[in-house]
């Protein structure tokens, strides 16, 4: 056997393959005298088959099948012992005229290879990332949300400003047929809220839905209409007055307290301030470096020049699903990922470069820490090493969910490299305003 590698560019090679008989005779010979043995055939007794009737029955079938799993042994055993990086797997060359009865096969693949690059994390243009902050409003708005949660309700004759007004919506022609609550100084604008107050139980008014909160998820909830529709709703809905209450704020006491802190660690209003503005930004941190690892990934890719063997990529995606397809949907298919195959080939040179590895006791305790935390939103504060042990085993033992636990790790692991490799544009501002500016 002869295998050989001809560059055509920098992005692109073929692999020749030559098998002559010596590869694959011996092989082929003691699979026909095993089918020998083996073989049932009228008018003679088992295992004393002719050869010569086994060769012209079996020969060309196993000698083919053998050539076919030499040849992919020994082109896999060649691309790892050259230590050749390729993208995708090797597209064989289809010779229309191929002959099994030549005295030498010849096989071709194409192969796109891995680009050569530098990375560069010095940005000319600073990434910038956000410090976001609990403001003040934010705080007031979060202690009045406590009181209401906690706070005691009455029913009330008729609505006033800070009513909650529970009622059946009505529109027919839209299929809206929906008992909701809210409350009525959510009401976007005086002129939606003036409708409602003085309204009493069994009062029947109309409202138009456009404009009608300023967030339109509100009313997507209240009246079970779909995301997509709900942007470009406007119709008039009726709506049906059912129950009229107030709430009487919780008073800020240790009663509450202890409620909301069962370990009794906060005793004062400053104290619950303090714990609100510190988990607050806890999460908005969360955010702040998903939205950074985001920006870093971007800069990176617009910043980290290389080519790619397109031609070869969009002629190898055509074949690699379970459905082939056609020339125009593989481009498609390449313009949709190459944007992310360019980030996984800078971050597989990133961390090979800097040894960043993920070895398997990494993840199992990752994936404890993240099952530590699901059980703590259901107020299990300390579940025992064995117990968290078994279901961190059973989560990975499922190929999908361990693929995303390992990726969100490897993010985690690149997001501290990159902090501490990087230089950034510090800004600070308040959650609203990084949601404005980011997402605009």
């Amino acid at each position: 056997m002869n295998i050989t590698k001809e560059n055509i560019d920098a992005l692109n090679a073929v692999v020749k393959v030559d098998i002559v008989a010596d590869d694959y005779q011996s092989k082929v010979a003691e699979l026909l005298t095993d089918y020998r043995k083996k073989a049932d055939v009228p008018g003679f007794r088992k295992g004393h088959v002719p050869m010569g009737m086994i060769k012209k029955q079996y020969g060309k079938s196993i000698m083919i099948d053998e050539v076919n799993k030499l040849l992919q042994t020994s082109l896999n055993t060649y691309l790892t012992e050259e230590k050749l990086d390729i993208l995708g797997n090797p597209i064989p060359r289809i010779k229309e005229d191929f002959d099994w009865d030549a005295a030498v096969f010849t096989f071709e693949f194409e192969l796109g290879l891995v680009p050569e690059f530098d990375v560069n994390l010095k940005a000319k243009k600073k990434v910038t990332q956000y410090n976001i902050v609990a403001t003040k409003e934010l705080i007031n708005e979060e202690v009045k949300n406590i009181q209401t949660r906690y706070g005691k309700m009455s029913a009330i004759s008729e609505a006033n400003i800070d009513a909650n007004v529970t009622g059946t919506f009505l529109n027919e022609a839209s299929e809206i047929n929906k008992k909701a609550t809210f409350l009525v100084s959510d009401l976007k604008g005086k002129k939606n809220q003036n409708k409602v107050v003085g309204v009493k139980v069994g009062d029947v008014i109309e409202l138009d839905t456009k404009k009608l909160f300023e967030d339109a998820h509100k009313l997507e909830h209240l009246l079970g209409v779909s995301h997509d529709v709900i942007h470009d709703l406007d119709v008039k809905v009726s709506l049906t007055v059912e129950e009229i209450t107030n709430t009487e704020p919780a008073e800020l006491d240790k009663e509450l307290f202890d409620k909301l802190f069962v370990d009794g660690s906060v005793n004062s209003v400053t104290e619950l301030r303090d714990k609100i503005k510190e988990d607050a930004e806890k999460q908005f941190a969360q955010q702040g470096d998903q939205q950074l690892l985001n920006a870093i990934t971007e800069y990176l890719v617009e910043n980290t020049k290389f080519g790619l063997p397109a031609d070869f990529l969009k002629k190898w995606l055509a074949t690699a699903g379970e459905k082939e397809l056609t020339a125009e949907q593989a481009t498609a298919e390449f313009e949709k990922s190459e944007k992310g195959l360019r980030y996984q080939l800078i971050e597989g040179k990133i961390m090979k470069e800097n040894d960043i590895k993920l070895d398997y006791a990494e993840l199992v305790a990752y994936a404890k820490g993240f099952i530590r935390t699901q059980m703590a939103q259901f107020g299990n504060m300390n579940p025992e090493e064995k117990e968290l042990d078994e279901i961190a085993g059973r989560i990975l033992q499922n190929q999908e969910e361990a693929q995303k636990l390992q990726s969100q790790l490897i993010s985690q692991k690149l997001l501290t490299f990159y902090k501490e490799n990087m230089s950034f544009k510090s800004k600070e501002l308040s959650y609203e305003d990084f949601i404005k500016e980011v997402y605009k």
